[in-house]
């Protein structure tokens, strides 16, 4: 379907959540944010029949969707993933599962998970949308946290300062050494020495490529 000339060069979503309320919500923030809502959808069946017919940019995604409430949003966003490798897709769920975040980054770059309760800073979520249609992955800081704070014997995030900590965070979310060095007001320069000495502590390879890093940061993690 081609776009129309208001909506040219605007990026392309459908929004899947089975609560109204939500969907409508979130396509009205989209169009405000400047984003072109194309569909809108209240289950998994809905959502992929969109998808295929529209094949748009980004799809935000329910974790939880008619008809059983599990994981039919997750399972929806699995075939999107596997059909269209192009489209971006940002999972959303009422609370931190671990396992479904890593499964959702697994499947590939330009996919993001996040907590309903950070829609509400607009600002951030419009941030997180734009980094996750560019290639990245992107990951919700309570997850981040929870596994930051998790405590096990041997822990290997004992050797970690804490400003490496700090930087784990921020780079585990998605954000790039210039992104970190914006938040923490340091130059990249000295990110970059952060990023080396964690990934020598935790014994990970360096890499330039984004979503291996936070995918290997957030994989070795999950299994402390």
């Amino acid at each position: 379907m081609a776009p129309d000339g208001e909506a040219a060069g605007r990026r392309r979503v459908v929004v899947a959540d089975d609560d109204i309320l939500l969907r409508e919500g979130l396509a009205s923030l989209l169009e405000l944010s400047g984003f072109h809502v194309v569909g809108r959808a209240g289950d998994a069946s809905e959502l992929l029949r969109l998808v295929r017919e529209l094949v748009p940019d980004l799809a935000i995604v329910d974790i939880r969707m008619p008809p059983t409430n599990s994981t039919e949003g997750l399972d929806a966003a699995g075939l999107i993933r596997l059909e269209f490798p192009e489209i971006a897709i940002l999972v959303l769920s009422a609370y931190v599962d671990v396992n479904h975040a890593m499964t959702l980054l697994e499947s590939g770059d330009r996919s993001g998970y996040l907590l309903k309760s950070r829609v509400t800073d607009v600002d951030e979520f419009i941030d997180t949308l734009e980094r996750v249609c560019r290639g990245g992955s992107v990951v919700d800081p309570s997850l981040v946290r929870e596994l930051l704070t998790a405590r096990r014997v041997n822990d290997p995030l004992e050797g970690l300062t804490p400003r490496e900590r700090e930087v784990l965070e921020l780079m585990a979310e998605g954000r790039s050494n210039a992104g970190i060095g914006k938040r923490l007001w340091v130059t990249e320069g000295t990110v970059e020495k952060h990023v080396r000495s964690i990934l020598a502590k935790l014994r990970l390879p360096e890499t330039t490529d984004d979503h291996r890093r936070v995918l290997a940061v957030v994989a070795f993690l999950e299994t402390r």
